[in-house]
């Protein structure tokens, strides 16, 4: 290829490269021109991967190209101008530039040029975002156990975000206000630390309750960033007496424990018997009250008090010992009587319905049996006597010799 040597041509080709030249950093558009070229801004999170795309209506056979934000070429047309493994031919027609920047680093934001080498060039811009993907919430405040009654304050950090993000409370499922984010910038760093603070009051039904610290931001779905802990509450005791069983009876082994729920967990229990000593049969063991064999003397009401070191508190049984015998207070014993006794009604009821159909099947087959009949005196005679005189005295005195007539009924 030969270059113009003349001073007229040099003088041209330093006109064109002075146009192009300003073109590009003037980014020239045209409404409506089918050779212009069209962008669109895109955003990305760090470590993402986000695809340029450059098109223009019509063709003319001219080559498009894409610039990073130094403009230093990346690609021109299907052929790679910088050596960087992330930047990938995506799409290439004559209408169509398509590259994608993988592993994207918040170096990579800025402006980035689509050109068209036309006479004059055509340039567009597209502008990408890199969002700074904030690390896990870390909440501190937890490295003692709180007192019941008391106060405790608890701080979330999250790093890294970009724009600061947004931190937000929980208490178990319910969302509780803390005071507003802290945001603190990083020097030569375009990054965001965000700290937020939550003030409890606590009662010992907070006692394991989960506390949780979550991010809010746009490079995170919600909940994908979350941390939580349990917050550990001292609490004095509540003591509940519990029975072996619900009906001690006499002669039978028996004990009572003591309960203490509380935190930490009770390490002194006493018992005592209201209005009066122990039974010498009854023995401690901690927070249990054996009885080797209940006896009526043992009724009375009985106190155990526990103590774990951040308070104490008692609770009271009433024992009241049954017979040996007495099922009158046996549900159980209730129960099986009153199923037994219905099970008598039902068997003499069954009896009885049995017996009744016996009989009736005995009286039917004795009237089939033995059919009732009469005879009918009637002389044979009178019905061939001359006159009526002769056929009464026939029928009145002809009884012996006359032929017994009969009937039957069912």
């Amino acid at each position: 290829m030969a270059f113009p040597s003349t001073p007229s041509a040099l003088w041209s080709v330093s006109l064109l490269t002075a146009l192009f030249a300003a073109a590009v950093h003037s980014n020239i558009t045209y409404d409506d021109d089918p050779l212009q070229p069209v962008t669109s801004d895109e955003t990305v999170s760090v470590g993402g991967t986000v695809t340029l795309t450059c098109n223009v209506p019509e063709s003319d056979n001219s080559s498009l190209q894409w610039s990073n934000t130094a403009q230093q070429t990346l690609y021109f047309g299907e052929k790679r101008a910088l050596r960087d493994n992330r930047i990938q031919l995506h799409h290439s027609t004559p209408t169509e530039l398509s590259i994608t920047i993988a592993d994207v680093q918040l170096s990579d934001e800025g402006e980035y040029t689509c050109s068209i080498f036309t006479m004059p060039v055509r340039t567009a811009r597209a502008t990408v975002t890199v969002l700074g993907v904030p690390g896990k919430p870390q909440i501190s405040g937890f490295e003692n156990a709180v007192p019941e009654g008391g106060k405790v304050t608890l701080t979330c950090t999250s790093t890294g975000s970009k724009p600061p993000a947004r931190l937000r409370w929980y208490r178990g499922d319910q969302e509780v206000e803390g005071r507003p984010n802290v945001v603190e910038s990083i020097p030569d760093d375009p990054t965001y630390n965000v700290s937020s603070e939550l003030t409890l009051d606590v009662s010992r039904s907070d006692d394991n309750a989960l506390i949780t610290c979550a991010v809010d931001h746009l490079s995170l779905a919600p909940g994908d960033k979350r941390s939580e802990r349990a917050l550990r509450v001292l609490y004095s005791p509540n003591v509940q007496i519990v029975p072996e069983s619900n009906l001690p009876r006499e002669g039978e082994k028996f004990h009572l424990k003591c309960s203490g729920n509380a935190n930490p967990e009770p390490t002194s229990f006493k018992w005592e018997k209201k209005d009066g000593e122990l039974p010498p049969m009854a023995k401690v063991d901690g927070a249990f009250l054996h009885f080797e064999r209940l006896n009526k003397s043992d009724n009375g009401v009985y106190l155990c008090f526990a103590d774990n070191g951040i308070g104490n508190s008692q609770g009271e049984y009433t024992l009241l010992v049954q017979d040996a015998a007495d099922n009158s207070a046996d549900p159980t014993a209730m129960s099986t009587s009153s199923g037994v006794d219905h099970a008598v009604i039902g068997g003499v009821v069954a009896v009885i319905v049995f017996i009744l159909l016996c009989l009736l099947i005995v009286l039917g087959r004795y009237l089939i049996r033995h059919k009732g009949t009469y005879l009918t005196h009637e002389a044979k005679g009178s019905d061939d006597a001359p006159d009526a005189d002769t056929a009464i005295i026939n029928a009145e005195g002809g009884h012996s010799g006359a032929e017994d007539k009969k009937e039957y009924f069912i």
